[in-house]
């Protein structure tokens, strides 16, 4: 919001700046005003958002790797998870960086087990970041609030209907919660959404023909929800699961 400010004011100032000096009248000072307050908010938007880009690499960086044991993954994340609420900062100046990092924050304490805190920044986090909307219904799936669930799985699938695994999430979740009927109706509608994906015909046909909804075509993504425990080959020494993380700018 500072970013909105500081600009206003220099538009500001130009405008009254060539009222004030006789040049024009204000009418006059209102359309170098204006360009000075678009050109001053993009430049300052700019400075947030490559600032915000080398705090994403380093998040990114830190968290690159196979971990060799529990112990290392878990103090990988704490480390991420700090840099990236220092990054809350820069809520004050520009829009839409709050929500943005909120998704993220809710995804690492989602992905270490911290439910409570993931669900604090899911609260706060923009409905745009499509993961964070999924893992927010798996979430809520774990804690038996379907409907809950099913009204972030809605704004994951609406905000990445391109993406097969939201699909294949939520509708696991139903599946598993008897919901076999609204499952089918989520992957059609997948299928209707990605008609060339053969993930999601072949996950539909299955349980068309009452077939167990497997889940090993949408690894290594699906172990991100830690809904289904991943193989022995992607832990670590001690039992780390790794953590992956894309940043979204």
């Amino acid at each position: 919001m500072y970013n909105l400010l500081i600009a206003l004011g220099v538009g500001l100032v130009i405008t009254l700046g060539i009222k004030l000096s006789g040049v024009g009248s204000i009418w006059a000072g209102i359309i170098p005003g204006s360009i000075a307050f678009v050109a001053t908010y993009l430049l300052l938007a700019r400075r947030i958002g490559n600032q915000l880009q080398v705090l994403m690499e380093s998040v990114q960086k830190e968290l690159q790797g196979q971990p060799t044991s529990q112990k290392e993954a878990q103090a990988r994340v704490e480390r991420a998870i700090k840099m990236l609420e220092g990054g809350l900062a820069y809520d004050k100046w520009q829009f839409m960086v709050g929500p943005e990092i909120h998704s993220q924050l809710g995804m690492l304490k989602y992905m270490s087990k911290d439910l409570d805190g993931a669900q604090v920044h899911f609260n706060k986090a923009s409905p745009r970041n499509y993961m964070a909307k999924a893992m927010q219904g798996a979430l809520y799936y774990q804690r038996k609030d379907f409907g809950a669930m099913k009204r972030s799985f809605e704004t994951a699938v609406t905000a990445g209907k391109k993406e097969p695994l939201l699909w294949a999430a939520y509708a696991w979740c139903l599946v598993q919660n008897k919901e076999k009927d609204e499952a089918l109706r989520v992957l059609g509608r997948g299928v209707e959404a990605n008609p060339s994906d053969e993930k999601l015909k072949n996950s539909l046909s299955a349980l068309q023909n009452d077939k167990k909804l497997k889940m090993k075509p949408y690894e290594p993504g699906w172990w991100q929800f830690g809904l289904e425990a991943p193989p022995p080959q992607v832990l670590g020494g001690g039992g780390g699961r790794r953590v992956q993380f894309t940043p979204r700018r």
